[in-house]
């Protein structure tokens, strides 16, 4: 049974009064999934948002959440609802700086950390965390800025459960639809991560025209293994989960998805086309992926439908998995959109295309090509930063950057992107020019332009400053018959790829340049390469060394 509610503390609130005893979610634990019911839930939300009470949260702080998938995950997010909190989820793959500078633009008064690989990242720069309770899920032994870090579970044992339970009263009563639920950091085109401030309506709305959308059953088992700090997993995983009141696990790790698809074998799955190709390819390589029942056993064997969003899903992957018997379904959407803006259904689908748009949602196209969409599911604005907010929130209308058609059917089809950031083939939004504006900063490099639109990972077209590496080819005692030989030198590479490594070092793992192309000339205007303003013109320069960049992604 669907609850309608304005808020997902209400729908969270009926859910456990309806099916208190049902199985609701399944964690590993030593080896073995172990099902939850909702009472249990509820009894641990209930423990937290008390825990949260006694550190000092009230009705708009903000508690940072630094973690990878689990548990505590789940309890956390619902916890910080409960005491009327607001959730600010870091990507646990952030640096150590990455992670500071959100918690600290945030206003965070609580640090909720997972374990001492996190902490770890930390430490170097605990003194700006000065005024934030840091709680760790995990038992660390080393102290963060001379002082012992306390867990999650001590704190609990010692809170006052009434306080958490007058606290979760509260709230329900008074939570109104447009009370500020989360703010979600998200790439912007300097470098400077945005917060999306999403209210309770914006994710409750969402997430109730998404099961519409998308349909379900009652004895749907979904396996969640994208991350929860993104909203794609949290909206059409974990609050889709909680308003259908189905079945839900947490995959251990992203190494053991396949694992626990054959020990949980779940009917649905919200995935990135990444991980879509990676089942595909593994088949392939076992020599399996034209048997019989191959793709459906590979994921379990009950799998009913797969949704692929986060990026642009390849034609092929549609193909096979629809020809195999498992629909693979596209959707689109933006964080700043909670994040649903238009999903195809096992009824009305389209090769290439995003679906159509939600019930309650407006989406045109501009003039000039871009997708523009209005209604319950656009953002607030981003967080302490008017002017970012009112380049894409005009007239009620949030502008995506992206572009798009809309055919006779309203069905949507992306056809590119008008804003300057790349989406992986993981789903990952990454700001090039940043990048570049950092590989630059190095006075060996004199250009520099990062792909990895579509792609597993990034690359980088790399223009030598000669002047520079001509002394440092006097350095090392390099021998070179021609330019082209030296730009293929081992040692020139190595110089290179420490250069590269050491300009990158402070951000996310998947924001490293994987592999790259020293290119015998510079991007110039006359070329069409650059702008009169010296801006990169993007298209033109993958267009003219398409196949340097095919070379790197074969030899990745």
């Amino acid at each position: 049974m669907i609850h309608q509610a304005d808020t997902i503390v209400e729908i969270l609130c009926r859910r456990i009064e309806t099916d208190g005893e049902r199985p609701a979610l399944a964690v590993k634990h030593a080896g073995q999934f172990r099902w939850l019911t909702w009472n249990e839930l509820a009894g641990d939300i209930a423990q937290t948002t008390a825990t949260l009470v006694e550190l000092g949260i009230s009705r708009g702080d903000r508690v940072a959440h630094l973690s990878e998938n689990r548990l505590e995950w789940v309890i956390a997010d619902f916890a910080i609802q409960m005491a009327g909190a607001i959730h600010v989820p870091i990507h646990a793959p952030l640096t150590g700086a990455q992670i500071v500078w959100q918690v600290r633009h945030s206003g965070a008064k609580v640090l909720l950390v997972s374990t001492r690989e996190q902490v770890a990242k930390l430490a170097p720069l605990a003194d700006q965390l000065a005024g934030v309770a840091v709680v760790t899920y995990d038992e660390i032994p080393e102290p963060l800025a001379g002082k012992s870090l306390p867990t999650l579970a001590s704190r609990k044992a010692a809170a006052n459960l009434e306080k958490g339970i007058e606290a979760a009263c509260h709230t329900r009563r008074d939570t109104g639809p447009d009370w500020l639920a989360t703010i979600l950091y998200t790439s912007g085109t300097t470098g400077e991560p945005k917060g999306v401030m999403l209210t309770q309506h914006n994710l409750a709305s969402n997430t109730l025209a998404t099961i519409e959308a998308f349909g379900y059953t009652e004895d749907d088992l979904r396996l969640n293994f994208l991350p929860l700090s993104h909203i794609f997993a949290r909206t059409c995983d974990l609050y889709c989960w909680l308003a259908t009141g189905t079945r839900m696990a947490i995959a251990e790790s992203r190494e053991t998805v396949i694992a626990d698809c054959q020990a949980i074998k779940p009917t649905v799955l919200n995935g990135v086309p990444h991980f879509y190709d990676r089942v595909y390819r593994g088949l392939c390589e076992r020599g399996l992926a034209e048997f019989p029942g191959a793709l459906k056993m590979a994921l379990g064997g009950e799998v009913r439908i797969c949704c692929g969003g986060g990026a642009a899903l390849p034609v092929h992957l549609f193909d096979y998995f629809h020809s195999h018997g498992v629909p693979l379904l596209q959707g689109y959407g933006l964080t700043e959109s909670s994040p649903v803006i238009s999903l195809s259904s096992e009824t009305a689908f389209r090769r290439g295309a995003s679906g159509r748009p939600i019930s309650g949602i407006e989406v045109r196209i501009a003039d000039d090509g871009e997708i523009l969409t209005r209604g319950p599911h656009v953002m607030l604005g981003y967080y302490e930063n008017p002017e970012a907010t009112a380049e894409v929130l005009k007239d009620g209308w949030l502008h995506t950057g992206d572009l798009g058609q809309l055919d006779a059917d309203n069905f949507l089809t992306i056809t590119g992107r008008k804003k300057e950031i790349l989406v992986t083939l993981g789903g990952k939004n990454i700001a090039p020019v940043y990048l570049e504006s950092l590989l630059t900063e190095d006075p060996l490099i004199l250009q520099a332009l990062v792909v990895g639109d579509d792609r597993p990972c990034l690359a980088a077209l790399i223009v030598p400053n000669h002047d520079v590496l001509g002394g440092e080819i006097a350095r090392l005692g390099i021998q070179a018959a021609s330019r082209d030989q030296l730009l293929q030198h081992p040692q020139v590479l190595e110089l290179f790829q420490q250069r590269i490594n050491e300009r990158l070092k402070n951000v996310a793992p998947y924001e490293q340049v994987r592999s790259f192309a020293l290119l015998p000339r510079g991007f110039t205007i006359e070329a069409g390469e650059m702008t009169a303003k010296l801006t990169l013109r993007r298209k033109v320069i993958e267009q003219h060394f398409a196949a340097e960049i095919e070379t790197l992604y074969r030899r990745g």
